[in-house]
């Protein structure tokens, strides 16, 4: 089997359609319209489990290479004989819908051949017209498009599994994430649920039932104006009375980072490469009360490389502080601790705080308000209050309560607010 790209070849300019249409299209023709393209796929055998990626353009191209690979590495063969792969190429520009699948069939083309891997493609014409979302704001154009495309896949990959799981396409996998999937599902197989969570970082890792997935997709395209995905998917969840989240340790899927380069006389000082997705952290400096050694240094938490800070026996009211050179405005904080695969070494009751009114030499912020609190060692967390978000000359990391043995924190990213984020959402079109 080759890799089935639908309705790539458009007539019109994409320009000309997307002014031309006025709304969404009815669920029913969406239902109708995936079914049309299912037939026209081979009769397959239904996998155990779908796993979803809706991919854009990125200034990092090899973005969904990297994804895709960590996938597959990540699994043994015989975990890939419960596995399909889908692919929503969501993105209206020729030349990178065939520069993409020409790429991709030619990395993978065994997991093409094997029915492992699909990729799609959505008709121009399901998408609402431009105006109508710009009338909001840029913000509001990104996650609705988001949104949408996400529904497209999810209304395609109703009757290819018993589960779906929802990855983003900057992506890597923890070893042998299938069996661990699988182990848990058997495990909660007398407790009902809507939605696993197996990353808290948006809406990457989560897994649902196939047979909700129809629900979920209609639940998309109704609010697909109101919020973001990571912020309607908890909703659904409600919806289908799973009052709280499940958390699923260790976490089997964390961001990808496309990392600046460094300056290596200031190391805590990146020199920035234009990337409108990855973190932004602002030229600082770092202070902590915790215990120092030799290695792994405070400032390595802050850095946008593999590095991080070590400490152990850490006691409540221990900080790790961020100051900042200048005041910034920033829309999102994500502080990660401990180890990448099993979690070892997290910080187990801290908090998250932005501070403000810089004084001294040298300085520390006279005030702070609490952001977020860590949730199984971490937060990602965007910054939505304006009187939060405004002039932040700090970021504080707080130890909430005692604790022996090792502490690992690994990053502390920051976004700042600022035209970038035109150029991304622009980028998304």
């Amino acid at each position: 089997m080759f890799v089935k790209v639908y309705d790539v070849p458009l007539s019109v300019s994409q320009e000309d359609s997307y002014s031309r249409r006025e709304d969404l299209r009815p669920l029913e023709e969406w239902q109708n319209l995936t079914s049309k393209y299912m037939k026209k796929i081979q009769q397959r055998r239904k996998t155990w489990l779908m796993v979803g990626i809706s991919s854009v353009p990125r200034p990092d191209q090899n973005s969904l290479s990297y994804t895709l690979l960590s996938l597959f590495r990540a699994t043994s063969k015989i975990e890939q004989k419960r596995l399909t792969v889908l692919v929503h190429l969501a993105d209206s520009d020729l030349t990178w819908l065939r520069e993409t699948t020409v790429h991709i069939s030619s990395l993978f083309s065994p997991q093409i051949l094997a029915g492992q891997l699909l990729l799609i493609h959505a008709p121009s014409d399901i998408y609402p017209t431009v105006d109508d979302v710009r009338d909001k704001d840029t913000q509001a154009e990104f996650y609705s498009k988001q949104n949408i495309d996400h529904a497209f896949l999810m209304s395609f990959a109703t009757k290819l599994s018993d589960y779906f799981l929802l990855l983003e396409d900057n992506a890597f996998c923890a070893p042998n994430f299938v069996t661990h999937i699988h182990w848990k599902v058997n495990a909660m197989r007398s407790d009902p649920w809507v939605m696993l969570e197996f990353s808290n970082m948006g809406f990457l890792g989560k897994l649902f039932h196939s047979r909700d997935l129809p629900v979920l997709s209609h639940f998309l395209l109704l609010f697909y104006k109101e919020k973001p995905l990571n912020r309607l998917i908890p909703h659904f969840r409600t919806l289908l009375a799973q009052k709280n989240p499940i958390l699923c340790r260790p976490f089997l899927f964390y961001h990808r980072i496309s990392y600046f380069t460094y300056n290596d006389s200031q190391k805590a000082t990146p020199v920035r490469k234009k990337n409108p997705y990855g973190p932004d952290n602002p030229p600082g400096a770092i202070f902590t009360d915790m215990k120092v050694f030799d290695v792994h240094f405070p400032w390595e938490a802050y850095t946008l490389d593999e590095s991080f800070f070590w400490t152990h026996n850490v006691s409540a009211g221990n900080h790790l502080t961020v100051i900042l050179n200048h005041p910034v405005n920033l829309n999102r904080v994500q502080v990660l601790t401990g180890t990448i695969v099993d979690g070892k070494y997290a910080l187990e009751k801290g908090q998250v705080e932005l501070g403000y009114d810089p004084e001294g030499m040298p300085q520390y912020c006279t005030s702070f308000a609490v952001l977020g609190h860590l949730l199984e060692g971490q937060m990602d967390q965007e910054v939505f209050l304006r009187s939060l978000r405004y002039n932040v000359s700090c970021v504080r990391v707080v130890v909430k309560a005692n604790q022996l043995g090792g502490l690992i924190i690994r990053h502390i990213h920051l976004w700042e607010e600022n035209a970038k984020e035109a150029e991304a959402t622009e980028s998304w079109r």
